[in-house]
This record gives structure tokens, sequence and C-alpha cells, in this order.
């Protein structure tokens, strides 16, 4: 008895001593959790890789990422980037944050339509718990650098919200400002900078977990480039709506910094215990013109086979790259079709980390572990949503989108049009490009779909658009439906 009491005794302490030693970052190599690194280009569509498609840009880096691991073809994002950026690091749905789109209301002239949009915040919310402060909490250092986007001053800033290192950035590609001020060699471009830090956050934090944020403003306008990548564009034809230089050599320098990223997983030896996820924050600046808004020098690329682009909730506006890689657990060259979110991110990397969530605290997505250890596997919830309670322009009476929310399920999308209560139904599987409204075809598909939606915004506590009282031009007017005022009091 007391030698089997002993024996109990000291495998108690072996086991907290390795505990204890993976919070210092010492720890044997079968106890240490791994490292995570999340890759985040701004703008870049859905289409505007090679292993997603491109015979015109070039992306050998990311290429290779996606055959040594797996992609998820359905993921989706919000329209524009700071309602995206909110879901991933809250891990909350828009109407929880109350980040719907960039900036205020005043961006664009609702005036003159049915509906006054919903009041937006800019910054997140305090009270907001991030993946960086949970991550943080459970041991892992943690590092952000580039394009942040939701709050930069005070209490707002990264370096404040649970990142131990943060260096933000965004708004040129040369001559660029950061926050706080850091010094670099005149002529450097953003993307080479940011992947120097990030690399170096690597090589000094190579003995412990950690959580490397590497959000890019790359390729976001302004268009510009290192010119010698420009040049290497310049003969090639263009191909299938992608014909622009700059923007290709946008794309190849946030290549590049993969390749650099994970040449120096390779080189510290991470890289088996280094799950890395390469992302896009929207679709991409294209796919107008087919829409009959902007003109055609709007398309900088395009998100075909998908139709519009950012700005929209058609699946070129918010379906993007998805790709992670999990040394033993995602197969190489695996694709999945399963639909996914933006706050998918933050109970997945909870779930790779084996950290707990915050208490008391909702989060709106699932984890997608049991997808990347099986592509045929399968998620407990039913459905994936959007919200947007706003308008986005695009040049005088044009509209990238009006109010609307949808629901997809499955190969099912529905979307619902706030003004006159519209409904669309789209088949995704046999129909990506969204150019058959089922709706009408499909009455009590559409009706069981909507009343769906309509749950979860009760559910979620949806705040709709008002109506527009004040200067609503007259052809505005008839748009308003009696389903359109139903549905804005649910």
């Amino acid at each position: 008895m007391m030698r089997h009491h002993a024996m109990t005794l000291f495998l108690t302490a072996v086991v907290a001593a390795l505990i204890g030693s993976t919070k210092d970052g010492i720890c044997a190599e079968s106890v240490r959790v791994p490292n995570i690194v999340f890759i985040l280009a701004d703008d870049l569509g859905w289409a505007d890789l090679g292993v997603q498609g491109s015979k015109y840009y070039e992306s050998p880096n990311i290429d290779r990422l996606a055959a040594q691991g797996m992609r998820l073809t359905n993921f989706h994002t919000c329209q524009n980037c700071t309602p995206t950026r909110a879901a991933l690091i809250s891990g909350q749905y828009a109407p929880r944050t109350g980040v719907y789109t960039v900036g205020g209301i005043g961006r664009f002239a609702w005036q003159t339509r049915p509906l006054r949009p919903l009041d937006n915040l800019v910054d997140l919310p305090l009270d907001k718990i991030t993946i960086a402060q949970t991550l943080k909490t459970a041991g892992y250092a943690t590092g952000m650098f580039g394009k942040w986007h939701i709050g930069q001053q005070g209490d707002y800033h990264p370096g404040r919200r649970g990142f131990d290192e943060a260096i933000v950035s965004m708004g040129k590609h040369f001559e660029f400002a950061t926050s706080p001020r850091t010094d670099y060699p005149a002529g450097r471009y953003l993307a080479d900078f940011l992947t120097d830090k990030a690399v170096n956050f690597i090589q000094r934090h190579q003995a412990r977990p950690f959580f490397l944020y590497l959000p890019h403003f790359a390729v976001h306008t302004p268009l510009d480039a290192k010119p010698e990548l420009i040049d290497q564009f310049r003969a090639k034809p263009p191909v299938d709506g992608h014909r622009n230089p700059t923007y290709a050599a946008m794309i190849a320098s946030v290549d590049e910094s993969v390749g650099r990223v994970l040449a120096a997983l390779d080189e510290l030896k991470l890289a088996d215990r280094t799950v890395v996820i390469f992302s896009s924050d929207n679709g991409g600046v294209g796919g107008y013109t087919r829409e009959g808004i902007g003109k055609e020098s709007n398309d900088i690329t395009d998100n075909a086979p998908l139709r519009s682009g950012k700005g929209s909730l058609y699946e070129g506006g918010t379906r993007v790259p998805f790709i992670v890689r999990w040394p033993g657990v995602t197969k190489p060259g695996a694709t999945c079709g399963v639909p996914t979110i933006h706050v998918d991110v933050y109970p997945t990397l909870l779930d790779i980390a084996g950290a707990q969530p915050p208490a008391n605290y909702p989060l709106d997505g699932e984890s997608l572990v049991p997808l990347l250890r099986n592509a045929s596997g399968v998620l407990k919830r039913e459905a994936i949503y959007q919200h947007f309670p706003g308008y986005l322009g695009m040049g005088r009476d044009q509209w990238r989108t009006t109010p609307v929310g949808l629901i997809h399920a499955g190969s099912w999308k529905l979307m619902e049009f706030f003004e006159d209560g519209r409904l669309e139904l789209y088949n995704l599987d046999e129909d990506i490009g969204e150019t058959k409204n089922l709706a009408a075809e499909m009455p009590d598909k559409a009706r069981d779909m909507h009343a769906k939606l309509v749950a979860w915004r009760q559910a979620i506590g949806a705040p709709m658009p008002t109506p527009n009282a004040g200067n609503i031009a007259p052809a505005a007017k008839g748009r308003i439906g009696k389903k359109a005022k139903a549905g804005r009091q649910q």
C-alpha cells in the first residue's frame, strides 16, 4: 500500500513538473502545445492565388503551404475589413460587437435610401475578450505586427489587448508610419518590414509556445509594389480578369512573406509543432462591372466564378482563401467544402492550444478541428449567418450592397434585403456564381430558411435599420414594403 502511494506521489510530481515546464516554455516535445501563426492578407480575393486557380498571379509559397495542409474552400468573412477583424479577434458576430463596417455611416449618401443604417462602432469594445488575451492566459507569448483597424489609440491598441508585442501600420506601403514609432531602413516595403518583425518574434520566442498574428496591409490600395516585382509581371498576358502587374507584385510580396515565415520555422526546427493559417479579410476588389456598378477601372482583380466583390455579401465579397497546415493533423493537399466563417477561428485556436474559453463570454463560432482532422467531418451547427444593417456605395447612386442579412446552410444560401423584404435563394453547389434566384421556384425552402434567419436575429439581438423618415428620394419611397416593415421589428 505504502509503495503504491509513493509511486502515485512520484507520478503526480512528474506530471506537475511537466505542466510547470510547459508554462516556462521548456517542456518535453511530447507535452508542448503547438505554436500558432495566423497570416492575414488584406483584400485578397478568393481566386487571387495559384492554388485557387489564377494563371496570372504567382504564389508559390502559399501554394506549397496548401499542398502541405488543407484548404477550406467555403470559408467566409464580412464584406469589408473592420468587422471581419472584430469577429476574428473577439469570436463574436457583428450584432454583439457593434462593428458592422469601416468608419461611420456618413461615408455614403444613405439619405437617398429608404432606411437609416445602424450607427457603427469603429473600435472593438473593451469588454470583448480577445483571442490574444485568452491565449496569453494559457501561457502563450503573443505578437501582432500589421493592420489592426479595430482601435489604435490608448486601451484599444493591440499592445493593451493581450499582445505582448504589437506594432501597427497601415495606409501606405512605402514611407509608412508605425504605432509605436519604429525605425526602419529607407525604402523598406511594409510587407517586408512586418515580416522582419514576425521572424524576429519567432526567433526570440522559440523556446515557448507562441501565437503570432501577422495581418498584412497588402494587397489593399493604394496599389504600390517593389519595382522589380512589377517588372516581373509586366510582360505577362492577362488571364481571366487578372491583369494588373502592380497588384500581382503585391500578391508576390505577401507570398514572399509567407515563404520567409515558413523558412524561419524550418530553420529553427519548429515547423512540426506549429500550426500555420493563411487567409484574407474579405473578397477581392473586383467583379463590379458584371454587376453594372462602377467603372471598369474599379475592377482591380476578378473573383470569378464568384459574384461581385469587396463590399458585397454575394460570395465574391465574403468567400476567401483559408489554408491550414497542422503537421500530423491536416492531410496534405486536402480540401473541405463545409461552410465556415470568421467567428470559428477563435474557438479553433483555443481547441488547438488546449485552452479554455473565457468564462461567461459567448463565442458564436465552432471549433473547426473536427474538419482539420477529417475533411469529411461534420460540425454541430446547422448554419452560418451574416447581418449587415448598412450601405456600401460605389459612385453616385450605385451600391455594392444595401442592408441585408443571410443564412448559409449546407449548399443553400438565402439573402434577405431589408429595404423591400426581397428574398434571394441560391444553391451554391450547383450555382456558385449566384446567377439563378430560386426563391420563387422553391417558396417552402425560402420560407423555412427565412424563418431560421429571423430566429437567429432574435436570439442574438441583432438590431435592424430603421425607416429613413427624412430626406428620401421620391423613387426610393415606394420600395419600403410590408415585409420590410415586419422584418425591421424582428
